[in-house]
């Protein structure tokens, strides 16, 4: 059997792994990463599909861990180019990501399972575990071939104390590991941190004491998928008698799909229409938004920057029931600044016991290995510093560190008689979605976008004498983000004519080099020696 990630490790987001076994491919997961300071203008960034784009008839199923967007957000991208691959999932999962398939107008065929369930998918045998995560109804999932078992996690922690009760199944990984796992493909993120996850019936004091002393409006910033919190935050509500609205599209649906599927519960009267809570008394009011990562078009953000209906005032409390996902710290501190500004107590992880995390801890890590004894290790969804911390937690317990495989998105890995090895590479790099544009924009192209904004545009405007190259008069410069005097223009202008002579002079066998070129080049070199700014030049050449 293969496994190739195509995404997931060496970053947090875009997990996809691929399982190849005779011939027929089986997916789990398909998500997004979200993009960085260093990639304006971006909306996700997508796994590369390019592996197995000439295979897509083989592939027999995506299977779906769980609801959260770095793992089901790039489904709809897959299915826009094989519409019927089966969806396997759990109940809220699915409900998940038909409304998102719903909005890309596809209807796909789904498959829900549920804990201890195990369907055959072409040469893959499927068992579904129980694990316990910061959204309902997580499965980590056994994949039984003729090449050996593997048993990857999903997304988990080992909370004893979950909401909703439902625990990691760990007698289902004792029995998995007795039956006998050949690679074990385990959640990196918290591997770093010591110990166990908090139990997410802790925060309840600190939310508690939130709601207990704000004198006014609560606005309460979370992942619209993070189900648990927000129970937490709407029976604070209900014992402290303020009425709950929920702001932003994609937190409105998600809570509708889980209340009416029964994943979160709401005491009849709570729940309301925003806009009627405008004429209600502030110390009553609780509203619920998305924004918690300083995602420029949520709610929060615009709210953060006075572009919201809902707009917040002094003495406000905002409550961001998040982690900090790496790569968003500016964007979310500057949310801070700005609503502090505004005169509103920010309540964050920072200063208040208001988050935990959904993963599981070094403690909950070393447990797991030693039930379930696996021959061979492949940490995944992690940056490098968790996935060597997971590789040294393995080989604590007793893995030979020769089965310990450290990969990352792309190599392939092969499992071959109980040995798990590296045996290759293919491509996986990343893949932008620009608006509705997927995949048109590079690298090169950001690198462009940040030096607009970082050194600004000049436009040169000549009018050239075709016959014979000369400006006809002095070129105009148009600037855009970049500062110039008049009278060093004029000297650029110079450095332009001065350019053109030389290129007519120098010129060879009769051939013309191209002015736009010439133009370019010699303000881009004024600029840089002068000034010492690089901005994006483009120069428009008019025949006289």
């Amino acid at each position: 059997m293969r496994i190739v990630a195509l995404g997931g490790i060496g970053e947090i987001g875009r997990n996809m792994t691929v399982f190849e076994f005779d011939g027929k491919l089986l997916i789990v997961d398909c998500g997004v990463l979200f993009p960085e300071e260093h990639q304006p203008g971006i909306n996700v960034i997508l796994p590369d599909f390019s592996y197995i784009r000439d295979r897509l008839d083989d592939v027999v199923a995506v299977v779906l861990t769980h609801g959260h967007e770095d793992h089901i957000g790039g489904v709809p991208y897959l299915l826009k180019e094989r519409a019927d691959i089966p969806l396997v999932g759990s109940r809220l999962t699915l409900a998940f990501i038909e409304a998102k398939l719903k909005e890309h107008r596809i209807t796909p065929k789904t498959i829900q399972v549920k804990e201890g369930d195990r369907r055959t998918m072409g040469g893959f045998d499927l068992e579904f575990v129980a694990v316990n995560h910061s959204i309902p109804d997580s499965l980590a999932v056994a994949i039984r071939t003729a090449a050996g078992m593997v048993l990857h996690t999903g997304d988990f922690k080992m909370d004893q104390f979950p909401l909703d009760r439902r625990i990691t199944d760990l007698a289902g990984f004792a029995r998995l590991g007795a039956e006998g796992v050949d690679l074990f493909l385990t959640d990196s993120t918290n591997a770093d941190v010591p110990g166990f996850t908090t139990s997410e019936k802790d925060l309840a004091p600190a939310i508690d004491a939130v709601f207990r002393t704000a004198p006014r409006r609560i606005i309460v910033s979370s992942f619209a998928s993070h189900i648990h919190r927000i129970q937490q935050i709407i029976d604070t509500a209900h014992r402290h008698r303020r009425k709950v609205a929920f702001v932003g599209r994609s937190m409105v649906r998600n809570m509708t799909i889980a209340a009416d599927l029964g994943y979160l519960n709401i005491p009849q009267g709570l729940l309301v229409d925003f806009k009627k809570l405008e004429r209600s008394d502030d110390h009553k009011v609780v509203l619920i938004c998305t924004g918690s990562q300083g995602e420029p078009m949520a709610a929060l953000s615009r709210m953060a920057n006075k572009d919201h209906a809902i707009r917040i005032s002094e003495g406000d409390t905002v409550l961001l029931a998040s982690s900090l996902i790496p790569g968003n710290e500016n964007a979310i501190y500057g949310i801070i600044n700005a609503l502090t500004e505004i005169g509103a107590n920010v309540v964050h992880k920072g200063n208040a016991k208001v988050h935990v995390s959904g993963h599981a801890s070094a403690g909950e890590l070393a447990y797991c290995y030693n039930i379930v004894k696996p021959r061979n290790v492949m940490p995944v969804h992690g940056e490098w510093r968790h996935l060597r911390a997971n590789s040294e937690i393995a080989v604590a317990t007793g893995v030979d560190p020769r089965n310990v495989v450290l990969a990352q998105d792309g190599v392939t890995v092969d499992l071959v008689r109980g040995r798990a090895t590296i045996s290759g590479k293919v491509e996986a790099g990343l893949v932008f979605v620009d608006g509705d544009s997927v995949g048109g924009i590079t690298e090169e192209d950001l690198v462009e976008r940040r030096r607009l904004a970082e050194e600004g545009v000049v436009t040169v405007l000549a009018i050239i004498d075709p016959d014979n190259g000369d400006l006809v008069e002095v070129p105009e410069f148009f600037t855009k983000g970049f500062s110039c005097s008049d009278e060093d223009l004029d000297k650029a202008g110079a450095a332009v004519e001065k350019a053109l002579r030389d290129a007519a002079s120098n010129r060879q066998g009769g051939r013309r080099q191209d002015p736009e070129e010439i133009i370019e080049r010699a303000t881009a070199n004024w600029m840089r020696r002068f000034y010492n700014r690089q901005p994006v030049v483009t120069a428009i050449v008019v025949d006289a």
